[in-house]
């Protein structure tokens, strides 16, 4: 039986907005081989800095930061921030990026599954006295990415939920931008970007 994320409570329902469900898995013959596996894409999830070499060419750079902002080489901590390089025109809020902070670090079972769920928002940049948010999505916005398995299947997936665009940016050019970026094409690049990280998370 797959698991319904949202009923799990791991991922926000949803209430307005866009939202998007990208998964990826992969069997193997026995349950043994999927844990091993299992242990690797724990392992892959945590290490986000590491998620554009996965990703691939044209997809966003991620980098984190801690909760004041300092780039940090380790795996992630809950309060930690993205700080995230999007192909096309940034954030002047943000300095040229987008930013989310982590809300939440879950790991344990849920629905007949191990998992371990990031969840981030949208948030402000830790390096600038600017009180918006530093994001083509308001903080409505959740993003959940996660890695479980179920039996012998294991699986990599992105929630988005409540995506809404960020029109209460301070700089006028930011709203526009961010109209553009929540807008329908580029939803499709979004996807794109999803679709690639979790067959990445995947990969052997």
């Amino acid at each position: 039986m797959d698991m319904d994320p949202e009923k799990t409570g791991l991922v926000p329902p949803q209430e307005g907005g866009g939202q998007s469900n990208t998964e990826a898995s992969r069997s193997f013959g026995s349950e043994a081989e999927a844990n091993t596996f299992f242990d690797v894409l724990k392992a892959r999830l945590l290490n986000v800095n590491d998620w554009h070499r996965m990703a691939g060419a044209a997809t966003a750079v991620f980098q984190l930061t801690d909760a004041e902002g300092l780039e940090v080489d380790r795996t992630v901590q809950a309060g930690d921030h993205f700080k995230i390089d999007i192909p096309g025109p940034g954030s002047v809020t943000g300095e040229g990026f987008d930013w989310v902070q982590v809300e939440a670090i879950d790991e344990g079972e849920a629905d007949g599954a191990e998992h371990l769920t990031i969840r981030v928002r949208p948030a402000t940049d830790p390096n600038t006295p600017r009180p918006d948010v530093a994001h083509f999505f308001s903080d409505d916005a959740t993003s959940s990415f996660m890695v479980r398995r179920e039996g012998t299947t294991v699986t990599a997936a992105v929630y988005g939920r409540n995506e809404k665009p960020n029109t209460a940016a301070e700089k006028l050019v930011d709203k526009a931008r961010n109209l553009a970026v929540a807008s329908g094409a580029i939803a499709a690049a979004s996807k794109f970007q999803w679709k690639s990280l979790v067959e990445g998370l995947v990969r052997e």
